[in-house]
């Protein structure tokens, strides 16, 4: 037998292809002209949920609003295919579907659930702290959204839990990017990003790491009263520390007495001049 020619093959996978769209056509185009009572559609798709033919789930619960578009179970129904596309890893497709419940049922009893779910599509597609941090961002304020709008919902206390781990994630790219400024001698803009972190995630892991780099910048710039007092505020929060013990060891070498027993500020208060 002569194998295939590549033109052959060719049209082959176009028609594979074309069989599979059709296909997909036909499953809709057979929901699309059998009437079912709103719960018999809303029941079939929850059965296609809980086998994870998250596909079919999807074409019935669009169903259940295409024939019972002014029902209760239609609303439902768009929260729940939000759903199945989140738990397809369909996550812009997740986003825009909880959206348009939240567009056309703003005080819905399923609002809490369209605002997590696009929360947490968007934490899910964070990447590493040598990326773009812009879906980090995005995932905050969402996670912010339900934190605000629901802080009594079921949803908060997760919402809250992401939120502590995203913002340990955007204190981790600032530090990532002021290591890499004090490496090249950039001192200025090494601080600004330090400082972004002590003001902005103070309650982070990094914050300790990210005290320390000021006293290191300062020092480099001879600016001694401002790396006295990071190194001060540093041994107040963390007397415990690695990063304190660091500070106290290069503080102290350069004939420098740190004083930590002040009334206790807020970490930023304590790093600009003049902070009560």
């Amino acid at each position: 037998m002569k194998p295939a020619k590549p033109l052959a093959l060719a049209l082959i996978a176009v028609t594979v292809s074309l069989t599979a769209c059709q296909s997909r056509e036909k499953r809709q185009n057979e929901l699309a002209y059998v009437e079912r009572p709103v719960e018999q559609l809303y029941n079939l798709a929850g059965q296609q949920l809980d086998k994870h033919d998250y596909e079919q789930a999807i074409l019935l619960f669009n169903e259940v609003e295409r024939q019972h578009p002014y029902s209760e179970w239609a609303r439902k129904a768009m929260v729940m295919t939000a759903y199945a596309h989140y738990q397809r890893h369909d996550y812009d497709e997740a986003i825009s579907a909880a959206q348009r419940y939240i567009s056309l049922h703003p005080g819905g009893s399923e609002a809490a659930y369209a605002y997590y779910l696009i929360a947490i599509s968007q934490f899910e597609q964070i990447v590493d702290v040598g990326r773009d941090q812009g879906m980090t961002e995005q995932a905050r304020t969402a996670l912010q959204d339900v934190l605000r709008r629901f802080p009594d919902s079921e949803y908060a206390r997760d919402a809250e839990l992401k939120l502590d781990m995203v913002n340990d994630q955007l204190a981790g790219k600032e530090m990532e990017v002021g290591r890499w400024y004090l490496r090249s001698n950039q001192t200025l803009a090494a601080i600004n990003r330090f400082r972004s972190v002590v003001k902005n995630y103070d309650r982070t892991s990094h914050a300790e790491e990210a005290l320390y780099r000021l006293v290191e910048a300062y020092m480099t710039l001879g600016m001694r009263p401002q790396a006295t007092e990071a190194a001060a505020t540093l041994g107040y929060n963390y007397p415990d520390s690695d990063w304190y013990k660091m500070a106290y060891q290069l503080m102290t070498s350069e004939g420098i007495i740190l004083e930590t027993s002040a009334p206790k500020r807020t970490l930023l208060q304590k790093l600009i001049p003049g902070g009560k």
